[in-house]
């Protein structure tokens, strides 16, 4: 397949070595601490990497795993002590939040070691703060549309390449069978965001020494006016999101439906919950659509970064850890046994054609981020005020008074400390 995603500008030539970060903090010479998320890290490849930083470097590399649920307390505070953490997985729209407290390292020195040259050009903004370079991309996801060939078969649907051709197969969908057209949550503001950039709007913009909330405009309206359509063609609550309840195993084994949007391993779980059903459904992928059939739609592009703590205790190795396991060697083994997309081309190798891997790798180039403000963590704790916004809109409120709502809460959360 064609691939769209561009490598990183070509920079200048840098002299680096693992000395330009020094040694800091307290810690083992012959022992690494890294922490990593719950799920991120297939055990086999993470074990074969161990071993042999472990052989290289006569270092034992300890890793503890951490879930999310809470993980930006816990990273606060590890930051801030001497030698509790050398490696981290961040969330990529958490580093320039723990970048701005000084917590990670700066390795814009060492980019050269780095292969920061190979990175896919749409990662760099998550791993980079002020100019610097805090932390290497690892991997990202993004989502996909996940439709029942079967059902789209029996309505005489065809894969859509716009918005338009969209909703006129969900509407052939609706008028010629019995299935749910789609599945959509009142509160998917995963996919929500993508419609909002794809009008050219966003959620915040930056306002002199701080950030102010830009859900009252036009484009963000016409984001909602579209999802609003979507939404129509599903029975699901308007209050409800993609979590909750879990649609891949709580929703989808247990209904009709024929299209719904999500994560390559959540289109995995659903197909395993069906078949415990009993049921044995042949899934196809196509990317968000766009206005215009040579545009795709625009996507959340999620997933991880990895980064030194400032203040390691072992602070040397931790850069060669991190050098190791985002070169494009140990990623394209990443790449083999996960669902996700590495941080380089090199890595990703051939894609089965049609597979979620396949038109991850083509939406990827229309990735896009939240604002990358070190207060945009405060705005998606519960209860998000974009998603209440939404649920408000499409149970009648009218978008202006939901949005400056909306958009006074998001001011004020996103500029917390």
């Amino acid at each position: 397949m064609k691939r769209k995603l561009m490598a990183a500008a070509t920079v200048a030539a840098m002299t680096a070595s693992v000395a330009a970060c020094g040694t800091g903090g307290e810690g083992s010479s012959d022992t690494l601490t890294v922490w990593l998320m719950t799920g991120s890290a297939p055990e086999p490849w993470l074990d074969e990497l161990n071993a042999a930083f472990e052989e290289e470097h006569g270092v034992e590399v300890n890793v503890e795993l951490q879930e999310w649920n809470g993980i930006q307390e816990r990273v606060t505070t590890a930051l801030s002590e001497d030698g509790t953490v050398d490696v981290l997985e961040v969330g990529n729209t958490q580093t320039p939040a723990f970048a701005a407290t000084s917590g990670l390292a700066d390795l814009t020195d060492l980019k050269d070691q780095l292969g920061y040259d190979a990175w896919y050009e749409s990662t760099l903004a998550t791993a980079e703060f002020d100019g610097r370079l805090h932390a290497a991309p690892w991997y990202t996801a993004n989502r996909a549309v996940i439709y029942d060939k079967a059902m789209w078969e029996e309505a005489g649907a065809e894969v859509p390449t716009t918005r338009d051709e969209w909703v006129e197969a969900l509407q052939l969908i609706e008028d010629n069978t019995d299935y749910e057209p789609i599945y959509m949550p009142g509160q998917n503001f995963y996919v929500f965001a993508g419609f909002v950039w794809d009008e050219g709007g966003d959620f915040a913009v930056e306002d002199g020494d701080g950030w102010v909330g830009t859900l009252d405009s036009p484009e963000v309206e016409a984001a909602m006016e579209f999802y609003s359509q979507l939404q129509s063609f599903s029975d699901s609550p308007t209050d409800n999101d993609e979590a909750t309840p879990q649609q891949a195993t709580e929703v989808i084994p247990q209904s009709e439906v024929a299209t719904w949007i999500g994560l390559p391993w959540q289109a995995e779980a659903a197909l395993d919950a069906l078949a415990e059903e009993g049921r044995d459904v042949d899934y196809g992928y196509f990317p968000i659509p766009g206005k215009t059939a040579d545009t795709l739609g625009s996507v959340f592009l999620g997933g991880s970064n990895l980064a030194v703590a400032e203040r390691a205790g072992n602070k040397d190795m931790a850069v060669e850890w991190l050098t190791m396991a985002t070169s494009a060697e140990w990623m394209t083994k990443f790449a083999e046994a996960t669902p996700m997309l590495p941080n380089q081309e090199a890595a990703l190798g051939e894609t089965e054609e049609g597979s979620f891997l396949e038109v991850m790798g083509e939406t990827a180039a229309y990735g896009e981020f939240f604002p990358l403000a070190p207060g945009w963590a405060n705005v998606e704790v519960v209860p998000n005020p974009i998603k209440e916004m939404m649920t408000a809109v499409l149970d009648g409120e009218a978008h202006e008074s939901a949005a400056g709502t909306a958009d006074a809460e998001l001011t004020e959360r996103i500029n917390r400390d």
